[in-house]
C-alpha cells in the first residue's frame, strides 16, 4: 500500500536512470493509489504533498520551504528541472517541426538515411519470380552534433529563502524559454544546412528578389512534392507579408482569427512565427519526415550544489542536436 511518506530521499537517486522521478516510482508506484485521493499525483508530486510545499498559486510556500530537512531539500533540484522545462514547452515549437525524438545516454550519434533514386520511388509491379526492388537504408558518414545549452542560476539560499516558490517558478521558466529558442535556432540551422552529411535544403527562388507573393507560396507547395507541405517557418518581416497578403484576408478567416487566436494558414499549412530566423527566407516542410531531434538526458540540474550549498552557482542545461531525415523534406523559399 502507499508508503510516500517513510521514503528516504537522498541526491544520489539523481544518478539513477531516469533520474529522482524514475527512482522515487520504483519505491512508491502511482498504480498503487488508484482509486485514491492521491491519484493523478506521480512521486514527486506526493513528496511534495508529504513535506506540504505548495509551488504554485496564491498560497505558494517560500523557497525555504524545501530546506526544513535533509528529504525535502534533495526534492528542490527536480523542482528546479520541472519548472524549466515547463518554461521549454510553452515556448517551444519544435514538436511542430521534428518528426521523432531520440533520446540517447552518450555523446556520440549516428542516424540512418535512405536516399531513393527517383526510379527507386516508383513502385513498379513485380512479376511472378522476379526481383523485388530495395530500399537501402546506411548510417551517416558524420556524427550528429550535439549542443549544450543552459543557464547558470546565481543566487544565495538567503537570498531567495523569503521568495514565494510560484515567483521563482516565473523566472526558471523564463530560462526555460531561453533553452527553448537556443534549440530551435539549431534546429532552423539543420533544415537550412544541413547536419554535415551534404544534405542542405535545396531553394526555390521568389518571382522578384526582395518581394514575397502568394505564387511564391504556391512554388513551394509543388516544390516540395512528393512530400506534404504542412509547416512554414518565417521571421517577423516574412510573416508580415504573408499575414499581409490578399488570400489571407479572407473574412471567415479573421472571424476565425478574432474568436481563436488561429491564424488563417497558407495552403493548409502550419504557420509558425520564428524570429530566430534569417530575414529573407521562408522554410516549408514536412514535419512527419524532415527531422530528428536527438537528445542526451533532457534537463540537467546540478543537484549537488543546489543541495548542499543551499544554490550559490548551478548549472541548469540541455544538450540535444538535429539530423535530417529526408533531405528533400525541407526547402527554402528566398
Amino acid at each position: 500500500m502507499a508508503n510516500f511518506e517513510n521514503i528516504t530521499i537522498e541526491k544520489g537517486m539523481y544518478q539513477t536512470k531516469g533520474g529522482l522521478t524514475s527512482a522515487l516510482e520504483a519505491l512508491d508506484p502511482s498504480e498503487n493509489y488508484a482509486g485514491t485521493a492521491l491519484e493523478g499525483l506521480d512521486a514527486f508530486s506526493r513528496q511534495l504533498k508529504r513535506f506540504d510545499i505548495r509551488v504554485s498559486g496564491r498560497g505558494s510556500d517560500c523557497v525555504e520551504k524545501f530546506f526544513q530537512s535533509s528529504n525535502s531539500a534533495a526534492l528542490f533540484p527536480e523542482y528546479v528541472s520541472r519548472a524549466v522545462r515547463q518554461g521549454m514547452e510553452r515556448a517551444d515549437i519544435l514538436p511542430n517541426l521534428v518528426a521523432t525524438v531520440t533520446d540517447i545516454e552518450g555523446m556520440d550519434y549516428r542516424s540512418i538515411v535512405s536516399a531513393p533514386s527517383e526510379d527507386d520511388k516508383s513502385l513498379k509491379i513485380v512479376n511472378e519470380g522476379a526481383y523485388i526492388p530495395q530500399t537501402t537504408v546506411t548510417t551517416r558518414e558524420n556524427l550528429v552534433k550535439l549542443h549544450k545549452r543552459g543557464r547558470m542560476l546565481v543566487a544565495s539560499y538567503e537570498a531567495l529563502r523569503f521568495q514565494r516558490l510560484d515567483l521563482f517558478t516565473v523566472t526558471l521558466n523564463q530560462i526555460g524559454a531561453y533553452i527553448a529558442r537556443a534549440q530551435l535556432k539549431d534546429a532552423i540551422g539543420v533544415l537550412v544546412n544541413g547536419d554535415g552529411n551534404n544534405n542542405a535544403a535545396s531553394n526555390v527562388s521568389v518571382a522578384t528578389s526582395g518581394s514575397l507573393v502568394y505564387g511564391d507560396l504556391v512554388k513551394l507547395w509543388a516544390g516540395l512534392s512528393p512530400y506534404e507541405l504542412n509547416t512554414i517557418l518565417a521571421p517577423t518581416a516574412e510573416m508580415e507579408k504573408i499575414l499581409g497578403m490578399t488570400q489571407m484576408q479572407d473574412a471567415n478567416a479573421g472571424l476565425d482569427f478574432q474568436g481563436t487566436g488561429k491564424m488563417v494558414t497558407p495552403l493548409g499549412a502550419t504557420l509558425l512565427h520564428a524570429p530566430e530566423m534569417t530575414s529573407g527566407t521562408v522554410i516549408g516542410l514536412d514535419k512527419n519526415c524532415a527531422l530528428e531531434m536527438v537528445q542526451a538526458g533532457g534537463v540537467v540540474t546540478d543537484y549537488d550544489k543546489l543541495i548542499d550549498r543551499q544554490l550559490e552557482r548551478a548549472a541548469i542545461t540541455c544538450t540535444a542536436g538535429f539530423s535530417k531525415i529526408f533531405t528533400e523534406a525541407a526547402k527554402t523559399l528566398s
